[in-house]
């Protein structure tokens, strides 16, 4: 590996160990000497480093994981405001107010109340009708990920920073999450997902990641525009509304997403995600 190369994805592998002590500590605001000791960098060049990596700060990377989780509380939780924004690590509801009405759009008390009369699931403008589709086999690079489905961000931007160093990101890559267990009956410490995305064949991957192979699938297809935290209510009507009436059977293989934009130049009105359900060959 030439040297140019080595140094880049050491790099990586360094921001990336920074990345996950953010999304694992969500609740603390680590200061820059403490980060810059975990991804084994001089405090004067950290910053630098990992802005060029990510394309954000550590303090962006922290809201964004922040208000990712508030978002998933309003819809999930009865919680206050006031505790939601504490948590989100806010001084005040007002401040709070206008960094979720930034990022998503909306002021929590009217995105919370959106989803509660069903209003995140306007049917012309979010979603294109379900319908069948091949995809085809995938060579896929994945990073498990063990909890909550809503914390699985994080874990997507571990991978993307390795293969972003690694010049494995183009305009053919595609990104999946597996997702294994129902959240619906499964404990949400139990819960067990993966993060992937498509690389070349004999790439060599990182520590902790793991080759998987999707071959050729028949699925049901359904596109979702908007925020991630709001896709439950999507497979509750996929599997509650879709599958009874349509006399396919559930495949031998977990639904998989695939994310089709990115969540971290667009507004969260703009994400779009297939839900992909594979389904028994015909």
């Amino acid at each position: 590996m030439p040297i140019k190369t080595r140094t880049l994805t050491d790099h990586a592998a360094r921001i990336t160990r920074a990345m996950a002590h953010l999304a694992a500590n969500p609740d603390r605001t680590p200061s820059l000497e403490e980060l810059a000791d975990v991804a084994a960098f001089s405090p004067w060049h950290f910053h630098r480093a990992y802005r060029s990596l990510t394309g954000e700060t550590p303090a962006e990377t922290l809201a964004r994981i922040r208000l990712s989780r508030a978002a998933a509380a309003l819809i999930k939780s009865e919680a206050p405001l006031a505790q939601i924004a504490s948590q989100a690590g806010y001084g005040s509801v007002a401040a709070f107010n206008r960094a979720f009405r930034e990022a998503l759009g909306l002021p929590p008390g009217a995105y919370r109340q959106r989803a509660a009369i069903g209003g995140a699931l306007p049917e012309e403008e979010t979603m294109q009708d379900i319908i069948i589709i091949e995809t085809p086999a995938m060579h896929l690079a994945a990073l498990p990920h063990r909890g909550s489905f809503d914390a699985i961000g994080p874990v997507f931007d571990q991978l993307s920073a390795w293969a972003g160093a690694r010049g494995l990101i183009n305009e053919t890559t595609r990104f999946i999450g597996i997702y294994l267990d129902d959240p619906h009956s499964t404990p949400e410490a139990e819960l067990r997902s993966k993060a992937a995305l498509t690389i070349p064949p004999g790439t060599e991957l990182a520590p902790g990641m793991e080759v998987v192979e999707l071959p050729a699938l028949r699925c049901a297809r359904l596109r979702y525009q908007g925020p991630y935290a709001e896709l439950e209510a999507v497979y509750d009507r996929l599997y509650g509304e879709w599958l009874p009436q349509s006399g396919e059977e559930p495949g031998a293989f977990p639904v998989l997403e695939e994310y089709l934009n990115d969540c971290r130049t667009l507004p969260p009105s703009e994400w779009l995600t297939d839900i992909l359900l594979p389904l028994k060959p015909r």
